[in-house]
């Protein structure tokens, strides 16, 4: 990952804590791979559906609402009921059936609306290509309960506006940045086709954090820092703590754990 550093660095300095080496030692167990595949795929669709929500609750009306909910539904039929596959999905790939509008009277929504919609776009096609690599290597897709790490993050939102607003873009960051974090160090140490794709996923990860940061400050109108640091010993404690259920996001392995 050397030719990355320039990349990786301000993702490193964002993050309090590295991925444990214990976390890397149990990810790349050949037995972890139908997992690790399948959260990853989860989580694509999980990034996506939170853009999509943020866009549809504080940013466009409710025409173009209703077609990111069409575009991203395919995606959650083949999660959540099995329904679909490549072929099916291959169609709906990147695609909007109708141009996405910002409601009036929202200051940021036209910033909102590009960045997340461009994260969707991504997000989905990150999908696909997860889901063809399990395809190709005959690993089938099944239903995962979902970890901690989101939940975890997310308890430590305000519940008013637009401190909600802002703590959702700033956790969004978090998680954009950990994943390209995960993926960096985890590539070396899988198969040459899984370390080019995880390699190739880093500077969109590295730019949705970034989007995700802008926003925030653009909402707030002034320096997120505080709250930044914040998230960031939350996040932290989530992945240098015991963590029963394996996972992408997930922490120390109990197995190996004091």
């Amino acid at each position: 990952m050397t030719k990355y550093a320039e990349l990786l660095a301000p993702i490193l300095n964002f993050l309090q804590c590295e991925t444990p080496d214990s976390w890397i030692n149990e990810a790349k167990k050949p037995e972890h791979l139908q997992l690790l595949l399948t959260d990853h795929m989860v989580c694509e669709l999980k990034a996506g559906q939170t853009a999509m929500w943020l866009i549809r609750k504080y940013a466009v009306d409710k025409p173009s609402g209703e077609a990111l909910l069409e575009w991203v539904k395919p995606y959650e039929e083949f999660i959540y009921k099995k329904q679909g596959d490549l072929a099916s999905l291959a169609i709906n790939k990147n695609d909007l059936s109708r141009t996405i509008k910002a409601k009036d009277g929202t200051p940021y929504g036209q910033e909102l609306i590009d960045k997340m919609v461009l994260l969707i776009k991504e997000e989905l096609h990150h999908f696909y290509q997860v889901l063809e690599i399990m395809q190709a290597r005959n690993i089938p897709y099944e239903n995962i309960r979902a970890g901690r790490y989101a939940k975890g993050l997310m308890k430590h939102v305000r519940t008013y506006e637009p401190e909600t607003l802002i703590d959702k873009l700033i956790i969004g960051a978090f998680i954009e940045a950990r994943s390209c974090e995960r993926f960096a160090k985890l590539a070396p140490f899988l198969d040459a086709e899984l370390t080019k794709f995880y390699t190739s996923l880093l500077r969109s990860e590295a730019r949705h954090y970034q989007d995700y940061l802008t926003l925030a400050e653009q909402v707030a109108g002034k320096s997120v820092s505080d709250r930044v640091a914040y998230f960031a010993d939350v996040e932290a404690q989530l992945i240098s703590t015991p963590d029963e259920d394996f996972k992408f996001h997930s922490g120390v392995p109990t197995s190996v754990s004091c």
